[in-house]
């Protein structure tokens, strides 16, 4: 009887630490209040800069226009980010979602660190869950003079970020998934690119097939103003007050020289071809129009944006006025019963919706994939035209993939971009599903561009046959994939190309889950 007294009082006493241990835990995933901050605001364009003189006489040719030009190749993507960082002289304002700690994330570093030591002022804005690894860097980033770091909605528990979810669901949740390097005041580089090697085809093995917008004019005040909301939002967090470190730059230091030091670096600082290079070295041709700056409310990272601050709200009144045809690629597309009637609403005799998606070879987020093969025969029966991105050799062209025939090369659709009409074209962050349009905080330009808008829409009427999949219907209501051939010819497949039978019941099984609205 004592023994079990004893057990009993044992087990009411661990209870209670746990107790104790969870409500603890539950205080300390909390941020801190950020109602006492200064407000900071961007540095505006001075001709006294470069790129300010650059945007100043565009502007005075074009007024109220911008300059555009779309970053396809995936080296150039990285070469221009790291151009403009060189080029300027007061700020630097970036925001991204995921910035890994691989050869070219570190260059990127390394690249701002030298900008403040030159004076520019750099303010660094990352969503926490993209930054795996980065602690002891982001915090002798910060520590440095001219150098601010933020992390968005980041968990308390930097042992194990995921526990946050936990105790703080709702906030950890809604991430911040824009994507935007501003070079003072007067140029940006927005779409779809993270900072990483699989972005900018550095690795050897897996890589994204992407697109970026190179920007000056109009629209780049707009999207620094847009930075500051986010920057001085209640879910921007200094990282001093999340990190407890005092940590020497030394080791950042050495593998940015290392990195330097290699042959294949050399080029992306001296290759004539380098889009911002050219645009500096003003022998770049921009094309200038109309570009409006789509974005959601930073309130959204906090659950408490309206409907009309919401990047979805916009977008659903712009796709509402297609006239000819909608032409969208979306890496992780999950049209839900909404969008399914939504898209096939606007497929008709004289206006077609044709969308470009990850196949099952390509993706890599599973689970999404099965969020989107559910509502397959849904798009196929209301009008839409499918394409799945199949394995191969790729080089990156924007939406213009061209496919080479040497094997697969874990290539995998990144892309978020639509065309409209063949008039107007949306490059930036935003994923065609529930994520995108009800949690994370997403960006792009929404450009007046025919030249633009008909490259992509020429893809799906040439090139896309040879690189994708295309589901169809057959007359008794079945789903057949058909294959151009290199000879012309085509070849169907009675099940999804590349998939076994474990995989295809793993989809299905996937599907059922009810997490759609996670996805």
């Amino acid at each position: 009887m004592v023994d079990l007294m004893h057990l009993g009082r044992a087990f009411l006493t661990l209870i209670l630490a746990l107790i104790a241990a969870l409500v603890l835990a539950a205080l300390l995933v909390r941020p801190p209040d950020t109602d006492e901050r200064p407000h900071d605001v961007a540095i505006p364009a001075d001709v006294d800069t470069l790129l300010g003189r650059l945007m100043a006489a565009g502007l005075a040719e074009h007024p109220g226009k911008s300059g555009v030009t779309a970053l396809r190749e995936a080296s150039d993507a990285l070469a221009s980010r790291l151009a403009l960082i060189r080029a300027a002289r007061h700020s630097i304002d970036a925001q991204y979602y995921i910035w890994h700690a691989d050869d070219s994330g570190t260059l990127m570093l390394g690249a701002l660190l030298d900008a403040a030591r030159r004076g520019v002022r750099v303010r660094l804005l990352l969503d926490d869950i993209g930054v795996s690894g980065m602690d002891d860097a982001l915090a002798a980033l910060d520590a440095q003079p001219n150098f601010e770091v933020r992390l968005f909605n980041p968990s308390m528990i930097r042992w194990a970020k995921l526990v946050s979810y936990a105790f703080d669901f709702s906030r950890m949740n809604r991430r911040m998934h824009n994507k935007a390097l501003i070079a003072d005041g007067a140029a940006a580089i927005v779409g779809g690119r993270n900072i990483g090697d699989e972005y900018f085809r550095v690795a050897d093995s897996g890589f994204f097939i992407d697109l970026d917008v190179l920007a000056t004019g109009a629209v780049v005040p707009e999207t620094a103003a847009a930075f500051d909301r986010y920057w001085n939002s209640p879910s921007a967090i200094d990282v001093d007050e999340v990190l407890d470190r005092d940590v020497a730059l030394d080791a950042l230091r050495g593998r940015v020289e290392r990195i330097r030091g290699r042959p294949e670096s050399a080029g992306l600082r001296a290759d004539p071809a380098i889009s911002s290079a050219r645009y500096i070295a003003g022998v770049l041709p921009l094309e200038w129009t109309d570009v409006q700056l789509v974005v959601d409310d930073p309130a959204k990272g906090r659950g408490e944006a309206r409907r009309d601050q919401l990047l979805i709200t916009r977008l659903a009144g712009i796709l509402g006025r297609v006239e000819q045809g909608l032409d969208l690629v979306s890496a992780y597309f999950v049209p839900a019963g909404a969008g399914v009637a939504y898209l096939g609403g606007i497929s008709g005799a004289d206006r077609r919706v044709r969308v470009l998606t990850n196949a099952m070879t390509t993706t890599d987020v599973v689970i999404v994939h099965a969020g989107y093969a559910k509502y397959r025969r849904a798009l196929l029966a209301a009008g839409v035209e499918l394409h799945e991105l199949k394995a191969g050799e790729f080089t990156t062209s924007g939406a213009d993939v061209q496919v080479q025939p040497l094997g697969f090369s874990g290539a995998s659709l990144h892309t978020k971009a639509f065309s409209i009409d063949r008039e107007r074209i949306f490059i930036g962050s935003f994923n065609f599903d529930p994520r995108s349009a009800l949690f994370n905080c997403e960006m792009g330009f929404l450009i007046e561009s025919p030249a633009m808008a008909a490259r992509m829409s020429d893809a799906f009427d040439t090139r896309m046959l040879q690189v994708s999949y295309r589901p169809v219907l057959t007359s008794e209501g079945q789903v057949v994939w058909n294959e151009r051939l290199p000879d012309g010819s085509v070849r169907t497949y009675e099940t999804e190309p590349g998939t076994n039978a474990w995989q295809r019941a793993m989809i299905g099984l996937l599907g059922m889950l009810p997490i759609e609205w996670l996805l």
